[in-house]
Formats: C-alpha cells, sequence, structure tokens
C-alpha cells in the first residue's frame, strides 16, 4: 500500500486538515468529514504514472470535477 500524507484546507471552513491517501488503488473519488466544522469535503485523485505525481482536486461538496 502506498500512502501519501498531505494537509489541505477545508473549502467550507478552511481549517487544515490531514489526509492520508492511499495511491496503491490508482484515480479515486470520495469524500471525507472536515473534523472543524464536519462538512464533507469531495476528493478527487488522479494517479499520473508516467510522470509519477498525484493530483488531488478539492471541492464541497455541491461541486462537480470536470
Amino acid at each position: 500500500m502506498q500512502l501519501k500524507q498531505t494537509t489541505l484546507s477545508c473549502p467550507h471552513c478552511g481549517h487544515p486538515m490531514h489526509v492520508s491517501l492511499d495511491c496503491s488503488n490508482g484515480d479515486q473519488d470520495y469524500f471525507e468529514d472536515c473534523p472543524n466544522c464536519c462538512y464533507p469535503v469531495h476528493l478527487a485523485m488522479h494517479i499520473d504514472d508516467m510522470q509519477h505525481k498525484v493530483q488531488l482536486t478539492v471541492l464541497s461538496d455541491d461541486e462537480q470535477v470536470y
């Protein structure tokens, strides 16, 4: 299992969130609740194997990834 730790800001309240990303399962799209305001945060992760990068898009629960 490839875990990457990162810190991001909640799009609702701006509170820092610490998340663990499991990069072994490829692209993922999931929700995680903010520990401060309890609103869901939409996380869309894309694995770029060619450049060995992880792209993480952080959205509020009502925004869409295009």
